[in-house]
């Protein structure tokens, strides 16, 4: 051993067998493998969790009571570690205040230089704002107001309703004699009062001068008390015009006298009280009632259930206030809403103050009441209701729309009026960060000399910042993009500039797979963050697939030979050239021994097509989009360049809303045609199939129904009385009560991730002694979840509906997992495959449309190999296969290739190039067909 080695011995942490590992210190390290070969195993679960156990033992005693027991992984030693940070997909804040700025921590850079160096001007008359001090006032109504007969007031009260009868009461107990009311000098008295329905404007008069006399202690001493009174602010009335001039000690335009907070940064944060825009809380979006949602079908009767909120009808009190609202315009429930007229449904929506008569149901008395509206009823349930069935019930009424207040932009109107150079805070945080880099950079020529004395050390920690995220491939983001709208990859990059602008040293980065969504023209940015950290003195491990990255390696190790239980072996170790000098799976694609072959011939299609037309969201410009169906189709081009906004944000809701009646709004297009060619849309994406370690293969799949009626139907349990339900874990009865059938506690841990620990009452079996009583052929209804997919195809090849849907998921490449491995732990890409194994167990009608994001996340070259075996399968059915891509061994084997760009961000957002990939090649534009040529 020696201290330029991690020294692993004995690993036995999942699948791992038992293996003994050196791996470098100061180097880039790859760890490689099929999927399901023990290569997080090695890396997360064994080295990264020893990591986070010793830095736990460093806690008191006292603190670490409240974890419970971190246990070690199942390694008999190891020796040479480095404090350990995980950099993983899965870390990202799904909240919807985070953004990229507030996530690198780059927007509280921008906000501090805002604070400190902006121009405040008015949101009234584009004035500059003035603040001036105490004397500056004085010796401008000396100046200004030379021979002329002036009154000082101090403002109380602009443009508020009330009586004001305490307020002008204490004014007088104050020893002021006179109060300016709404215009007019007046003289108070005891108990006067004001008009309480009306709109006031109240200001006390401090002093009346004539200028000509007054000398400058007295003016000074006036605007003292003005200033004091009126919360630094002063108004000066000629007496002779009646003009009133503001002055302030607070940011003030001189004209219209609106005054400003003194800027601080959080006047400039969406997250604070201070900064937020009021209407959306600095979200920047609101629930917005659709009328669409609400009458879906205007041709239908109210009573038939025409408006959706309401149902068919019932004798209830709403539809008693909806019939006497008909009847005052000679209108029934019966009339079809078409026929009913604009300003009478609009009663009916939104309310109206009119008196609305209710014949009572005993028909005694009637009752005359105003009527909510059913828009306002519903808009009211989603903001107050605590109830989670009313929420959703309401929700899927309603879209969301930008914040009309503050536009998007999160904050309040003040916070956009102060600028540096000639933007506000949200034009820099909307610009791409490529542009912006540029502009900061060029701040300079734009500020005074206190300012960029001020700006000097804040510009310097921005742009330093920015660099770091240009350098990882993410330029065409922007500040104030949602982190919910992150690729794993995105969010793992943006970790990664994190990192790298932190500066730290002697620190092992252990990172699962940072090339997902990155083009092949950005890897070189990637591979150089990443030696930059190892050259800053850092250990650098790598899960990775991405053949450039494991060239680019100093160190590259490869575990297999399989997956499962057939991995969990070092097949290949050491640097790059030794490495391609053996011949493993791994090698023989790396020297290219082995290879994916290119068809033949590429599919005809079935010679109809998909057109969406006019399609702008985000950078898209006026995109048609033409997709040729029966096809395996490919969508690529640069990170940024348009891809999902194009698919995922655009096409996949407009199909969802047409053949499903979802309630997503897509981003705007003008038109699509082609429907009536296809009957259903799937969409395969990478979210977890669940959120808790409650979900698992076996319960997304819905097999786990079919093991439990199995279970239910054996001998011991029909003794027993025991049904289906029995044998969950997520009802009582059959499973632990102290872990609620989880099989493991989670500790909440404030400032680490959760940690999960095994239920020491079953021992993370999850059920009752009486439940595992019950057995089929020797095996308890925990152990069939312990058991891998490949061995449970073994096990139930009796249950033919069983063993289909088991099949299917070891179709994809996942006779690995074992059917009750939390979701949890399982990776985007896995979850992907999981779900298409779903949607294959069921059986085609050959006129779907699938449509997958990056399917080769997380896969081996022999995996992608397996997975194209399945999308070919689904398209020689009549299927339509729609994949976004950026691996060239999915793109060399589509039909069609719809190539966008040609840059990322305000650079892309157009289809430059498409067609087979041959034709792709000879037309020779954009990034896709450069790369392409090197594989065909």
């Amino acid at each position: 051993m020696t201290d330029e080695m991690i020294e692993i011995e004995g690993a036995r942490v999942h699948n791992l067998k038992n293996i003994d590992i050196s791996i470098p210190r100061d180097q880039l390290v790859v760890i490689t493998g099929l999927s399901g070969s023990g290569k997080s195993s090695l890396a997360f679960d064994t080295i990264y969790a020893e990591g986070q156990r010793r830095y736990i033992e460093t806690f008191s005693a006292y603190a670490r009571q409240f974890l419970g027991n971190l246990e070690r992984p199942d390694v008999d030693r190891i020796s040479g570690l480095s404090p350990v940070i995980s950099i993983e997909q899965k870390t990202i804040s799904r909240n919807p205040r985070s953004t990229v700025g507030t996530i690198t921590e780059v927007y509280d850079f921008v906000r501090l230089l805002f604070a400190r160096a902006s121009t405040a001007y008015s949101y009234n008359s584009g004035e500059k704002m003035i603040r001036y001090s105490e004397d500056q006032i004085t010796d401008l109504i000396m100046n200004d107001y030379t021979d002329k007969k002036v009154a000082i007031l101090s403002p109380l009260i602009s443009g508020r309703k009330g009586h004001y009868r305490e307020l002008l009461e204490q004014i007088l107990k104050l020893g002021f004699l006179r109060a300016r009311i709404d215009g007019e000098i007046k003289d108070l008295t005891d108990r006067y009062k004001l008009d309480r329905y009306k709109i006031h404007d109240i200001e006390i008069v401090i002093d009346r001068l004539d200028m000509r006399e007054a000398d400058a202690k007295r003016v000074k001493e006036s605007v003292k008390t003005a200033l004091k009174h009126g919360k630094g602010i002063v108004q000066v009335l000629d007496m002779e015009t009646d003009e009133i001039r503001f002055f302030s000690k607070h940011l003030m335009c001189p004209s219209s006298g609106i005054s400003y907070p003194n800027p601080e940064p959080n006047l400039f944060s969406f997250n604070s009280p201070y900064g937020a825009c009021k209407n959306c809380n600095g979200l920047g979006e609101v629930a917005q009632a659709d009328k669409s949602k609400i009458i879906p079908n205007e041709s239908k009767t109210i009573k038939q259930g025409g408006i959706e909120p309401l149902g068919s009808y019932k004798d209830t009190w709403i539809f008693r206030q909806v019939t006497g609202i008909l009847a005052k315009y000679d209108l029934k429930l019966t009339t079809p809403i078409s026929d009913i007229p604009e300003d009478v449904l609009s009663k009916i929506l939104y309310g109206t103050d009119e008196s609305v008569k209710i014949e009572s149901r005993s028909g005694l008395s009637d009752y005359s009441v105003s009527f909510e509206g059913v828009v306002n009823f519903v808009v009211r349930q989603a903001k107050d209701s605590s109830s989670k069935s009313i929420l959703k019930w309401a929700n899927s009424f309603m879209n969301k729309v930008s914040c009309p207040t503050c536009g998007g932009s999160r904050l309040k109107k003040e916070s956009l009026y102060f600028k540096l150079g000639d933007k506000n805070i949200s034009e820099v945080a909307s610009m791409d960060i490529a542009p912006c880099v540029k502009w900061f950079k060029g701040l300079d020529k734009k500020l005074g000399a206190k300012e960029k004395r001020i700006a000097k050390e804040p510009l310097k920690e921005v742009i330093s910042r920015l660099t770091f995220l240009l350098d990882v491939g993410l330029e065409y983001l922007t500040l104030n993009r949602s982190a919910t709208s992150l690729s794993g990859g995105e969010a793992q990059r943006i970790r990664l500039a994190t990192q790298i602008g932190s500066k730290l040293v002697g620190v092992l980065y252990i990172l699962d797979e940072p090339s997902i969504g990155l083009h092949q023209r950005d890897n070189h940015r990637l591979i150089d963050s990443l030696k930059s950290l190892r050259d800053s003195g850092n250990s650098v491990i790598v899960v990775e697939h991405d053949k450039e990255i494991m060239l680019q390696a100093d160190h590259v190790i490869d575990i297999g030979p399989g997956a499962g239980i057939k991995g969990g072996k070092i097949v290949g170790e050491g640097p790059v050239k030794k490495l391609l000098a053996q011949d493993s799976v791994t090698a023989q694609y790396l020297n290219g021994k082995v290879s994916i072959e290119i068809p033949a011939e590429r599919r005809k299609g079935t010679g109809k097509n998909l057109v969406l037309t006019g399609a702008t969201g985000h950078n898209l410009k006026k995109v048609e989009l033409t997709l040729p169906l029966g096809k395996f189709i490919c969508v690529t081009g640069v990170s940024g360049s348009g891809k999902s906004s194009l698919i995922n944000q655009t096409l996949y809701p407009v199909l969802n809303n047409h053949y499903f009646r979802g309630n997503k709004e897509p981003l705007p297009y003008e038109d699509i045609k082609g429907l009536k060619h296809l009957d259903k849309v799937i969409e395969i994406d990478q979210s977890p199939i669940g959120r808790t370690p409650r979900s698992n293969p076996a319960t997304y799949t819905n097999v786990f129904s079919d093991i439990r009626t199995l279970y239910s139907k054996l001998p011991e349990a029909q003794i027993r009385g025991y049904k289906p339900g029995r044998f969950s874990f997520n009802t009582s009865g059959g499973r632990c009560e102290t872990c609620k059938g989880a099989g493991i506690k989670t500790i909440e841990m404030n400032f680490l991730p959760d940690v999960y620990v095994q239920c020491e009452i079953c021992n993370g079996n999850r059920y009752n002694r009486e439940t595992l009583e019950v057995r089929y052929r020797g095996k308890s209804i925990s152990d069939i979840l312990r058991m891998t997919i490949e061995d449970a195809c073994e096990f139930f090849k009796d249950h033919p509906r069983i063993l289909l849907r088991l099949s299917t998921l070891k179709d994809v490449g996942l006779g690995y997992l074992t059917l009750g491995q939390p979701s949890t732990t399982i990776s985007g890409g896995e979850a992907q495959r999981v779900k298409l194994a779903s949607e294959l167990s069921k059986i085609s009608t050959g006129n779907t449309i699938y449509i997958l994001d990056e399917p080769t996340t997380g896969l081996h070259f022999e995996d992608i190999k397996l997975l194209l075996g399945i999308l070919n399968r689904l398209t020689d059915q009549g299927n339509t296969i729609l994949v976004i891509e950026h691996n060239m061994d999915i793109i060399k084997m589509a039909d069609h290739i719809i190539d966008i760009g040609p840059e990322g961000g305000a650079k892309g957002g157009r289809i430059q190039n498409e067609g087979t990939p041959e034709e792709i090649v000879k037309n020779g534009s954009g990034h896709t067909a450069e790369y392409l040529k090197m594989e065909l």
